[in-house]
């Protein structure tokens, strides 16, 4: 079953690079978000939206370093590409130093760097397990399945991504708008129940209680969204 197009943060603030660069990683088959500062760049890399920020180092304010570090200080190991027109040894040195995955200098062939997000995404999708497990609640990445207390369970392709973007981020409340963005890739229509009827089918496929009657980890917080539930202990 295919996966959906890997999402990719460009943190830019030099317009004629972002032109040139937004398009041609969109042609590759990259769902690609642009910011042009550091703040922004920080709370993106941060919200578990991305597989992948490219970060140029000189920013206003907050530079390309300084968010990296942050980044890294939050226990996040999101893959994070430098891009930089200080190439000599000190500065590659420092951002390998803080935790980047690569450093490309600049000026660059646009073609270096697609090869270059590919291959990190390779690296990154090689080191981890097939398995992603909150509590008691497994996804399988391999077989698209979902357990939960000796319950399994195939999922969809949509029902498999919401149920991992809620797992990625555990006790974390997103909105239908954040879902529909990170998930299916668009704009919030408030006409659209598509997220709730996705949550409900995994709930109908997985949520065969235990006698003790837990409940089911996925939350529904009224008015505001869904969250993966994980109480201490888990």
């Amino acid at each position: 079953m295919p996966h959906a197009a890997p999402r990719l943060l460009l943190v830019e603030d030099e317009v004629r690079i972002a032109e040139f660069v937004l398009p041609a990683l969109s042609a590759a088959g990259f769902g690609v978000a642009h910011v042009k500062e550091g703040a922004s760049a920080l709370a993106a890399a941060l919200s578990g939206e991305y597989e992948l920020v490219i970060l140029d180092v000189m920013l206003p304010i907050l530079s390309g370093f300084e968010v990296l570090a942050k980044i890294r200080e939050a226990g996040n190991a999101i893959p994070v590409i430098l891009l930089s027109a200080r190439s000599e040894l000190p500065d590659r040195l420092q951002g390998f130093q803080l935790g980047a995955d690569d450093y490309l200098p600049k000026p660059f062939f646009v073609e270096e760097l697609i090869a270059r997000v590919r291959a990190v995404l390779l690296r990154r999708a090689g080191n981890e397990s097939p398995e992603m497990t909150v509590g008691e609640f497994t996804l399988n990445k391999l077989s698209y399945n979902g357990t939960w207390r000796g319950t399994v369970a195939p999922l969809s392709q949509r029902e498999f991504g919401l149920v991992e973007c809620l797992m990625r981020s555990p006790n974390r409340i997103f909105s239908r708008q954040q879902i529909l963005k990170i998930v299916w890739g668009i704009n919030f229509n408030p006409e659209t129940n598509v997220v709730d009827v996705c949550i409900q089918r995994v709930r109908k496929k997985l949520n065969r209680q235990a006698g003790d009657g837990k409940p089911f980890p996925i939350e529904t917080i009224r008015g505001v969204g869904y969250r993966f539930r994980m109480e201490e202990g888990d």
